[in-house]
Order: structure tokens, then C-alpha cells, then sequence
């Protein structure tokens, strides 16, 4: 997508480099930076379940009930399989970072911030276990 291309290429001019899309870990993560153990998700804000914040609303479930049924259902299950997505990379030693497309359209540079913050950080931790 648009926000996926737009952070990668901001992470990748500041010479961060990773895998995409690998298919080996829960939920295809967008960005992988297998060394630091991190995954990145770029979450379109409407298919999973954030469009509500965008658009007014105060709650998902608010914003589900001017919906059909099968939209509902669709969003639902897209927000239930992060949770457990997550869950699953987390107890495999994963870092999950999640952006939503509108906060990278907003301000790319400060998501890549958080990335690259968090990469350091993740590094010296690793690396700080090794030596122990």
C-alpha cells in the first residue's frame, strides 16, 4: 500500500534494512528486521477497525452499526486476528509495532522515529544478552 512504500522508504534512506511481506511469521508482517527481532504492520485504518477515530465516531462498535453485517463480521475478525497475531509474535520474543496508514501519511518522519528508536534500543538489548 501507499503508507507501507511510503515508511519503508523513509526507514530505508536512513539505512535500516529489512525483510517484507515474510510469510514464515503470523499475520505476513509489512516490515521484519529479522536482527533486532521486530516486525512492523502498516494497518489501513478501515480494515482494522480504526476508521471510527478518523471519522468521529466513539467506538468501533459505533461506527460498525452504520454497517451490513458482512463489514461488520469482515472488520471484526481483522481486529480479533491482529489481537491473537500479535499475541503469537510477542511470545516468540517479537516486537509487534503497529502504525495506522493515517498517522504515516500524517507524519512519516515521526513513525520512522519510533522505528528506528526502537531498533537501537532492541539491538543493545540483544546484544547485552549475549554477552551475559
Amino acid at each position: 500500500t501507499s503508507p507501507q512504500m511510503t515508511l519503508r522508504r523513509a526507514l530505508w534512506k536512513r539505512g535500516l534494512r529489512y525483510r517484507v511481506n515474510d510469510k514464515k511469521l503470523p499475520g505476513k508482517p509489512d516490515i521484519v528486521f529479522s536482527r533486532a527481532k521486530i516486525v512492523i504492520f502498516c494497518d489501513g485504518d478501515y480494515w482494522h477497525g480504526h476508521n471510527w477515530a478518523l471519522r468521529g465516531y466513539s467506538s468501533l462498535d459505533e461506527e460498525l452499526a452504520c454497517y451490513g453485517e458482512y463489514w461488520q463480521t469482515k472488520i471484526r475478525k481483522n481486529v480479533e486476528r491482529d489481537g491473537k497475531n500479535n499475541q503469537l509474535l510477542s511470545e516468540a520474543g517479537w516486537l509487534v509495532i503497529r502504525f495506522w496508514g493515517s498517522d504515516i501519511k500524517a507524519d512519516v518522519e515521526k513513525c520512522a522515529d519510533q522505528a528506528q528508536q526502537a531498533y537501537s534500543a532492541r539491538l543493545a538489548d540483544l546484544e547485552s544478552l549475549r554477552k551475559r
